[in-house]
Order: structure tokens, then sequence, then C-alpha cells
């Protein structure tokens, strides 16, 4: 038997030192570390097959000589996936999903597995029950004979009936259940956690199998467990939205196989998630007339043009302090917006409490969407209403100045198709834009008065 010692970990970052610290080292947090027991045995260390399979170690090679051919992948009937992914799930590819508790993670991979219908499916959950599951599966509007359910949280004995099962896709609900024998540590801990992803990215690379694995969050929302533990998957999904609200957000924080800036979008229903295929549509309200207060922006999410409705109200602060509260858009921007306003624009905001809400639960880092914000709080400031039909697509400079943005072209070409009649960017991305083969008017200006002038007019 292998000697048993003891170790001090950090919680939150997952730094490893000999002894109690107050502070760690690594992230700079305090009162972080705990002591966990660690017993390892390292003959058989690691292995997702029984000793009599093992392969014979590995030898380099150059470059040159290995052969490459472009694997496909696997499509799911989940388009939002898809995108999100990169065009699908790669072969052998590790794959990491987190979100908060009761967001829909298992409610997203239980269907997921009833839509693979081509593929044997493994879903193995160290949370639920088989009858639980299988109550979920009733409320989900697939059906399917190749999603199988293994209940346990043994890695060693998941690896017995993954040997004789052989699936296709393996999923696991979720890692902070799962514990090693090689380890003795209790289970969701610095040491298993680690432990029990290296066996399965191990299982995962050399089978070629796809694995799929749901992640507890932290009350920061960010992945509980170790920060190693981001870096050793191929892919980082977070999963977001309010509980409160029916939508919900599917992002890619790290991707080794695709873009990291996609965004899927999916709306919860009885039935469970249904793909929003046009999420401007959702993320404007619809209403009968036309408020103060209220406007449309062009932004981009990846590769994705959205269309966001930006709602501000200002009002006289009657609490001495004036207010500055933002929803879904960043408060230090807010703070810059407002003081350009006031110094280029001569609006006197000083003594008003400024609310502004980014519609449909959306946070938005774009700049694009700079414009459309300097308007909306214009608007309520002076009460006059902006047509919902007229959107803005362009950053603002401390100078007052209307700035260009990338990919103009498509920002257009979603305000087009989406019924609107006018759109204002700045007249430095006028350069190489074919403004005669858009049915929408195209406005233009290079600094806020120009606009100001135009959109104030009653």
């Amino acid at each position: 038997m292998a000697k048993t010692k003891t170790s001090f970990f950090c919680q939150n970052c997952g730094h490893q030192a000999p002894k109690w610290l107050g502070r760690c080292p690594s992230c700079g947090e305090w009162n972080t570390f705990v002591e966990e027991v660690i017993q390892k045995e390292e003959p058989t260390k690691g292995s997702w097959k029984s000793s009599s399979s093992l392969k014979v170690a590995a030898k380099p090679r150059a470059i040159q000589e290995i052969n490459f051919e472009e694997q496909p992948r696997i499509k799911t009937k989940d388009q939002e996936l898809n995108r999100v992914l990169g065009g699908g799930i790669v072969l052998g590819s590790l794959i990491l999903i987190g979100g908060e508790p009761g967001i829909g993670k298992s409610t997203l991979m239980l269907q997921i597995a009833l839509t693979l219908s081509n593929y044997r499916v493994l879903y193995v959950s160290g949370e639920e029950s088989e009858q639980q599951i299988k109550m979920r599966a009733e409320r989900l509007a697939h059906k399917s004979d190749n999603c199988y359910i293994l209940t346990e949280t043994s890695t060693q004995n998941i690896f017995k009936q993954i040997e004789q099962f052989e699936p296709d896709i393996l999923i696991i609900d979720s890692i902070q259940t799962l514990q090693s024998s090689f380890i003795e540590a209790g289970a969701g801990s610095i040491s298993q956690v680690k432990e029990c992803a290296a066996e399965l990215m191990k299982y995962a690379k050399e089978s070629g199998t796809p694995v799929f694995m749901i992640g507890h969050i932290t009350k920061d929302g960010g992945l509980a467990g170790p920060k190693v533990l981001e870096h050793m998957v191929d892919t980082v999904l977070q999963f977001e939205g309010d509980r409160h609200l029916a939508y919900r957000i599917l992002r890619t924080t790290k991707n080794r196989f695709g873009s990291t800036s996609e965004l899927g979008i999916y709306e919860m229903l009885e039935s469970g998630l249904r793909e929003v295929t046009n999420p401007s549509e959702i993320l404007i309200s619809q209403r009968d007339e036309d408020f103060s207060g209220i406007t449309i922006g062009a932004m981009l999410e990846g590769n994705r043009p959205l269309l966001i409705e930006i709602q501000s109200l200002v009002s006289i602060a009657t609490y001495g302090t004036p207010q500055r509260s933002s929803t879904g858009f960043d408060a230090k921007r807010l703070n810059m917006i407002l003081a350009v306003l006031e110094k280029r624009g001569g609006f006197r905001l000083g003594n008003q409490d400024v609310f502004l809400n980014i519609a449909g639960g959306l946070k938005v880092e774009d700049p694009a969407i700079d414009l459309a914000v300097c308007t909306s709080i214009v608007s309520s400031y002076e009460d006059i209403s902006i047509p919902n039909t007229v959107c803005f697509a362009a950053e603002v400079g401390l100078g007052g100045e209307v700035r260009a943005v990338n990919r103009i072209e498509q920002r257009i070409a979603e305000a087009q198709k989406l019924g609107f009649k006018e759109i204002w960017i700045s007249k430095f991305n006028a350069k190489g834009l074919n403004v005669d083969s858009y049915d929408i008017k195209i406005r233009m200006a290079s600094k806020l008065e120009d606009v100001f002038i135009q959109i104030l007019r009653k």
C-alpha cells in the first residue's frame, strides 16, 4: 500500500501547498486552504482500461510523418449547440458545461442524449436516480432507443461498464459527484475532481469518444473546482439566464475546435428547451405606441447579429446624490457616456437619476450600442419618443464623435430583415459600403450633435 500523505489545497484556484497558508500566493484569497488526505496507487493510477488491455508507451514522431484527415463532426439536431461547439461535436473531445443550479444543464444534456438516436449514448448520473431521470425524459418531447442510463459515482465501476457497453457519446452528471478509489478524499474535493477529470480525459483521447461533463459553479459564477479543470478540457460552455425568465443563453468561454464568441439561445418550456432561431424578435418588445427612453441597437454576439432594446429612465434626483443604475450594461461605461452627453451635448444630467436596462436579460459588451444608449438617455431626458422603426449601430468616443464599428453589413442586413426603416451608423463606415444595395434607409453621422438634431425634432 502506498504511503498516505496530506496536502493543502486552495478551494478558489486549486494551488497546492505542503502546509496551511493564510493567503493563497496564486490568487491572493484569504483563508481558502483546506487539508485533504491523498493516497495514490502508482502502478495503475489513472487507467480507465483493465491492466491486460493497456497499450504500449507512445514514441515521438516527426510532424511530417503524421497522417491527418479531417474527421467529420457529430451533428446534433440542436443547431444552437452545433453553432456554439463550432459546427458539431468533435470526436474525442472533452466538454465541460457549467451553470447555476436549476438553470437546465441536466435537461439540456438529456435532451441531446434523446435526440441523438443514431448514436449509443451513455448518461451517467451521480445526482439522480433512474426513476428521476425517467420522469424528466417523459416530459421531453423526444424518444430514443439508444439512450442508456447509469447511476454510479465510482469511476472504476463506470469504466467497467464503458468497456462492455462501448458508447459513442458519454455524458457525466456531474463531475463533482464522481469519486476515484485512487484518491482518499471526499467527492467534490479538489483532488477528486482533478483525478476524475484526468481519467475521463485519458478515456476520451484514447477511445475517440466525446465526453460531456456537467460542472457546478461557485457563488461568484465561476466553475467550481480547481482552475486546472478548465485547462484540461477542450471546450468550456456556460449556461446562463435568470431562472425566473424563460430564456437561457449558452456561451463558449473556451473552445479548441471553434470560436469562443458564439452564442446559443433557448426558451425553457414544459416540454424541454426550444431553440430560438431568431433571437432579435424576442429581445425587442412588441408595443402599440412609441415611448420615450426606448431605442434599438444592433450588436454582435460571435458571428450572430442581434437587435436589442435599450430602455432608459431619467428623472430628477430627489435624495440629493443622483443614482446611476444599469442592468446588462457596464456601469463604468454608462458613467462615461453620461459625462460625454453633459460635456459635448450640453445636457444637464448631474442632478438626474439615470436607470438603464437591456431588455431580455442580456449582458452586452459590444461598444456598437453606445449610440443607442446615448439616444435612449436623451430621449427620456427630453421626453421625446423615437420611432420603433429606427435603430442605431455606432460607438461613441470621449470627444462626442460617432465612431465606426466592425461588420456593419451584417448589422444593416439584420435590421432590414426585421423590417426597420432606418439605421444610424458612423459616416466612417461608409468606405466600401454599397448603400444602394439595401432597402433600409442608412443615415450617417460623424458626431452626436448630428444625430440629436434629427431625432429630437417634434
